[in-house]
């Protein structure tokens, strides 16, 4: 039976310093983000983009993401206890990100750049979209680095069934990090990637990002362990099944009202 090899987090010691593992998996996701979009416009699909516009998504895209992520942990998972100690919530050091407060942080920071840029809210959108899944992968190698949101348990005989030190447990348990990876990254990237290739309504590439990472999160969480704090919620679904819904039934109906439009990308 697999053991997880219990990486050390700090990737990189610099004197007093520790760069870790995971920060610098936000790095990689930020900088595939860039090259992505430099690559695609370069391209000119989608067309009127320019590179030097790539500097400003990242900026915009980063605030939303980290803003969003860490309100998103204390709303959605554990308001009771950031309410009684409202000050915890600025200890981002000691973890706590949620991807759909996250998600929901970039949405608002497009909108903004859409503004700015005299852009419609899904013409900003259909263009991240495709860019974002490698970064989404790249987050979820750092949590199987950390050995963090292991899986449920699992049977022994799965060859992969891997134990998680962390757990406390010594049980057989789903490498459930690196089905996220696989699903809500590498292959939502290459559907992706592959579907915007070529022009489309505006509107349904983003949409086809909300099926899609909706979908395969939503998946990926029956082999995940919910969080101790929370268990299994409505219907036995975790937290971050729930939260996929709502994407999953709005990805569908923007996808045909996307697919009456005629204003192709």
């Amino acid at each position: 039976m697999l053991v997880h090899p219990q990486f050390d987090p700090v990737a990189i010691h610099l004197g007093p310093v520790g760069v870790h593992w995971y920060g610098l998996m936000y790095l990689i996701g930020f900088v595939l983000f860039v090259m992505l979009g430099r690559w695609r416009i370069r391209r000119g699909n989608p067309k009127g983009w320019q590179t030097s516009e790539m500097d400003d998504l990242l900026f915009y895209g980063v605030l939303g993401v980290i803003l969003g992520g860490r309100l998103g942990y204390v709303l959605f998972y554990k308001p009771a206890f950031y309410l009684a100690h409202p000050l915890d919530i600025l200890k981002v050091w000691e973890g706590g990100m949620a991807f759909h407060g996250g998600f929901l942080g970039v949405l608002v920071a497009m909108a903004l750049y859409g503004r700015k840029t005299n852009r419609s809210f899904f013409q900003v959108t259909d263009f991240i979209a495709p860019l974002v899944p490698l970064g989404l992968a790249a987050g979820r190698i750092g949590n199987f680095i950390n050995g963090e949101l292991w899986g449920r348990v699992a049977d022994a005989a799965l060859p992969w069934a891997m134990i998680f030190p962390q757990a406390h447990d010594g049980l057989p348990r789903h490498p459930s990090q690196l089905y996220n990876f696989a699903l809500e990254g590498v292959l939502l990237f290459i559907i992706l990637w592959s579907f915007s290739a070529k022009p489309r309504p505006t509107g349904q590439i983003s949409a086809l990002f909300l099926m899609g990472y909706g979908g395969f999160r939503f998946v990926a969480e029956f082999a995940r362990e919910p969080d101790d704090f929370l268990g299994l919620l409505a219907m036995n679904l975790s937290m971050g099944q729930l939260l996929c819904l709502p994407m999953i039934i709005f990805g569908l109906a923007l996808y045909f009202w996307s697919s009456r439009q005629q204003n192709p990308l």
